[in-house]
């Protein structure tokens, strides 16, 4: 079974960027990956700040990192990049933490200005820590994705083809 950890780098767990990683964890699961989310912002924010490689919740998510088979790497896009909290944690991953594993992005924004956003700031950054094999990624805007009740989302017709396309993808590189 291929574990895939997703790789959350919103300060928020409200934001309609779980719309994107909630639908792509249930693609994942249906076709045999076993998933974890890891919350960038559910470490403590002291050791992220200060890369305390002692501290155990830092040594325990850089562990799932180095357990993965893949990651997904998520976040919201603010001032044209991705979030300076996953920032701060790709800070921590060793310089060849993610050597041999197929990356795929998922990001959110609210205006198609920042498409680019995926190959201009985060995949230099991901080269450097070792990925070769980065998908192209899926770029979201927020009103592709509504929030319904009881902490569920409604993801458009063009957004869950396009996550689909990039599961599907994903799980060939798994196989």
């Amino acid at each position: 079974m291929s574990k895939v950890v997703i790789l959350s780098g919103s300060p928020s767990t409200q934001s309609r960027l779980y719309g994107l990683i909630n639908y792509t964890t249930e693609q994942l699961q249906q076709a045999g990956a076993e998933t974890t989310l890891l919350n960038v912002a559910d470490l403590p924010a002291e050791d992220l700040v200060k890369a305390n490689f002692n501290s155990p919740a830092v040594t325990e998510a850089l562990a799932l990192i180095a357990a993965a088979d893949a990651i997904i790497v998520a976040s919201p896009v603010y001032k044209a990049a991705y979030s300076g909290l996953l920032k701060i944690f790709l800070d921590l991953v060793p310089q060849e933490g993610l050597r041999g594993k197929p990356v795929l992005p998922l990001f959110i924004g609210g205006t198609l200005a920042h498409l680019l956003v995926i190959d201009y700031a985060l995949k230099p950054v991901l080269n450097a820590l070792g990925g070769r094999h980065i998908l192209g990624g899926v770029y979201a805007l927020d009103q592709w994705v509504e929030r319904l009740p009881d902490e569920a989302y409604g993801l458009s017709e063009e957004l869950v083809a396009r996550l689909d396309r990039s599961v599907k993808e994903l799980n060939g590189l798994l196989k």
